[in-house]
């Protein structure tokens, strides 16, 4: 700021100074060709005659007096300086060709003028060539040029006295003026001086100053720098060091300098950094970056990431220059987040990419055997017990998979898992699964269960892991469709089931769309009376190469694909115009699926189908299994009640085969059960059975449901059905599933069931 502020103040004296040394160089030309002019031509003039005029000779004195003075105000680089040279010399011609005719009373010379004449013409020719393009810059002959006229106008003077002239006192007063300028042009020049060392000395101040900011300013760099900085010799002595080492490493930098860097990292990393510095030495200005692992002060060791390059021919340098920086938590950060994405973040065990990982490498060795297996019931437990007793239970899991012993452990994602392990060591590392599975997990203080299904696939049955990994999810679906806790090896033709089931699913979605489906209807018959009160709706296909589907075979196809909604609403649809069809007199009995319950509104499917076939809702029975009624026990209430809100009859099918049917019986409003044909078929045998039979149906009447048996064979099971008081009755017993147009027959007929 100091040598900001005063950088005006200093240009104003200097132009001041150089204004007043300018005045009084003038003065000096004007008073010296003054006394040169009054001694040599006015003098003589006057001796010849009194009476001559002044005029000419001032203007004469005037005229080289502004000739002498332009030209020492001339400055370098500029066509002037020739310009004025030679105009000044015209000049100086002019004046003095005038001064010698003045003197003589006549005109001087005939040259002189010619000469003046022809100098300002070279001058006008000089100047038309352009600048000379030299430095600007002040001529010397400023200083010199009122000393050469100073002196000029004294040997003058000299040689006028000599010659018999005497002093006047005109001359000595400008004699006297002369000497007083000239110690006034010592006086400026001399605080001129002054005031350029001043000005040089702040420069030089100034400049120091800023030099010292920015070599604080470099220092607090390498200081405050997350780097260690070093300068070495070739033999890695260290000639300066860092103080930042010390935040760094711990060590002090006058602890290491002077000291062999190669010496003082350690023999490992000696070794390390010698040889990486024998690849810099031969070549100026090489670099060289690598890792390697120092001590810390603390004895910690620390990856370090160290750069070394070659300036030892650098006259400022003359040195190995070292950059270290500490980058271990760099590197834990790294390796943290590489853990995070191969690993599960709950079980900590590897993600599906990192398994795929290990299976490609464990396939390219050779022999290796892969276990999928899925948890049994974990869905139940996530949805009764929350997400948290669910993350803890998979955590047990996972833990427990670990002691089974295999080469690697995955959670693949939900409660799915998969091993990798040898083929000799596959099935006993499965048997060792299920036995660590059998004992109950404690979850909050409560005893839980959790088996799976489990598959096996090899090698030898694959060529590559996705073929291995697919082989094993087939066997792991056979084991679930088993109904878990059991193991089952990856065979070819699960594979031929596999295509002959994705075949028959497009074959399925086809035929909705083909109109291939039909419906064959069962009678449910009055037990009391023999007649006939209403139908099942059984779906049937004929396939146009396959002949007829088994129910058995594309209804779990349908339920897992996703089909069971559309051939619900198909089926749904036809019974209800069937029956319309048929008078509306007989009940119509429809089943309904899981998938359907959980997919979209199944009340306003129902009514919509109602409205279009115009079906009267009480002539509707909607029958569910129990799976429906446990599973989202509060969601589905409210589904079924809006069900039974349409006026819609609603039968609770398979009855007893559920482990808590009897805790539903009072939470949904069912208008109907129907006994399992697995405790009809039972009758007349153990009187366990008949007590069970004979209990449901005196449960059904308690709470004002109607009851209805299936699997009606023979008519022993019809009297003790009879007997027990059941309402209707289904079975081959008493009528098989007909088509359409036999029950049209069977009802034009007033057909009675067997009895």
């Amino acid at each position: 700021m100091g040598v900001v502020s005063t950088a005006p103040a200093l240009a104003a004296r200097r132009s001041a100074l150089a204004r007043l040394r300018g005045l009084v160089d003038a003065l000096l030309i004007v008073t010296s060709l003054v006394v040169l002019c009054w001694n040599l031509v006015v003098q003589p003039a006057q001796a010849a005659d009194p009476l001559v005029s002044l005029a000419r000779p001032v203007a004469d004195v005037l005229l080289a007096s502004v000739a002498l003075i332009a030209l020492g105000r001339c400055r370098r680089g500029s066509s002037a300086v020739g310009v004025l040279a030679l105009t000044s010399a015209g000049a100086l011609l002019v004046a003095s060709a005038d001064a010698i005719a003045y003197q003589r009373g006549a005109d001087g010379p005939g040259w002189i003028p010619l000469g003046a004449a022809l100098l300002i013409v070279l001058a006008g020719a000089y100047g038309a060539r352009g600048p000379a393009g030299v430095p600007a810059g002040r001529l010397d002959i400023e200083l010199l040029l009122p000393y050469g006229v100073v002196v000029l106008t004294l040997l003058a003077g000299l040689f006028w006295i000599s010659s018999g002239g005497a002093p006047t006192a005109f001359g000595t007063w400008c004699r006297f003026l002369t000497i007083l300028l000239i110690v006034a042009r010592e006086g400026i020049l001399l605080a001129d001086n002054r005031r350029l060392a001043r000005g040089l000395e702040d420069r030089v101040a100034a400049r120091t100053a800023e030099r010292q900011v920015r070599e604080q300013r470099f220092r607090a760099l390498v200081e405050q720098s997350s780097d260690s900085l070093a300068i070495l010799e070739a033999d890695s002595t260290v000639r300066f060091q860092s103080s930042s080492i010390e935040r760094i490493f711990g060590y002090r930098a006058a602890d290491l300098t002077g000291m062999r860097l190669i010496d003082t990292a350690g023999h490992r990393a000696g070794v390390v950094i010698a040889a990486k510095i024998g690849e810099v030495l031969g070549t100026a200005g090489a670099t060289t970056t690598f890792e390697v692992t120092l001590r810390h002060a603390d004895g910690v060791h620390r990856l370090a990431e160290m750069t070394i390059t070659n300036l030892l021919g650098d006259p400022y340098v003359r040195g190995l220059v070292s950059n270290t920086r500490d980058i271990s938590e760099a590197t834990d950060l790294q390796d943290q987040l590489r853990h995070e994405a191969y690993h599960d973040a709950l079980t900590g065990l590897a993600n599906r990419a990192l398994f795929r990982e290990h299976l490609a490498a464990a396939m390219a060795r050779g022999d290796v055997a892969i276990l999928f297996l899925d948890l049994d019931g974990f869905k139940e437990i996530n949805d009764s017990l929350g997400h948290a007793a669910g993350d803890a239970l998979l955590v047990q899991v996972a833990d427990r998979l670990r002691a089974a012993g295999p080469d690697l452990v995955a959670r693949l994602g939900g409660d799915e898992f998969a091993l990798i392990t040898s083929t000799a060591s596959a099935a006993g590392t499965a048997a060792r699964i299920l036995a660590e599975l059998a004992v109950p997990f404690t979850v909050d203080g409560r005893g839980l269960h959790a088996g799976a299904g489990i598959g096996i696939a090899t090698s030898a049955d694959a060529t590559d892991i996705e073929q291995l990994q697919r082989n094993a999810d087939l066997a792991m679906y056979k084991s679930k469709d088993a109904g878990g806790g059991i193991v089952t090896a990856y065979h070819p033709s699960m594979h031929d089931a596999l295509v002959q089931r994705v075949s028959l699913a497009g074959d399925l979605r086809a035929a909705l769309l083909a109109d291939q489906l039909v419906l064959h209807y069962q009678p449910t018959a009055d037990l009391r009376t023999g007649e006939i009160v209403g139908f099942e709706a059984l779906v049937r296909w004929h396939h146009p190469t396959r002949g007829m589907v088994s129910p058995a075979d594309f209804i779990g196809l349908a339920e897992s694909t996703g089909l069971i909604v559309p051939l619900g609403r198909w089926v749904l649809t036809e019974a209800c115009r069937q029956a319309v069809a048929w008078g509306g007199a007989y009940k119509m009995a429809v089943n309904v699926s899981v998938r359907q319950f959980e997919a979209g509104d199944l009340a306003a499917t129902v009514a919509a189908v109602l409205a279009e076939t115009g079906m009267p809702p009480g002539k509707l029975v909607l029958e569910m299994t129990e799976s429906v009624l446990l599973t989202d026990t509060d969601e589905n209430l409210e589904r079924i009640v809006a069900l039974k809100s349409l006026g819609v009859l609603l039968a609770m099918d398979d009855f007893g085969t559920g482990y808590s049917s009897l805790a539903y019986l009072r939470r949904f409003p069912m208008d109907v059960l129907k006994i399992d044909r697995s405790f009809v078929e039972r009758l007349g045998g153990d009187p366990s059975d008949v007590a069970l039979v004979r209990t449901i149906i005196r449960l059904g009447a308690r709470f004002g449901m109607r009851t209805v048996a299936e699997g009606i064979e023979d008519a022993e099971q019809l009297a003790i059905l009879r007997d027990m008081g059941c309402d209707f009755g289904q079975g081959y017993f008493l009528s098989r599933p007909v088509a359409a147009a036999d029950v049209t027959e069977m009802l034009v007929g007033s057909f009675r069931l067997a009895s």
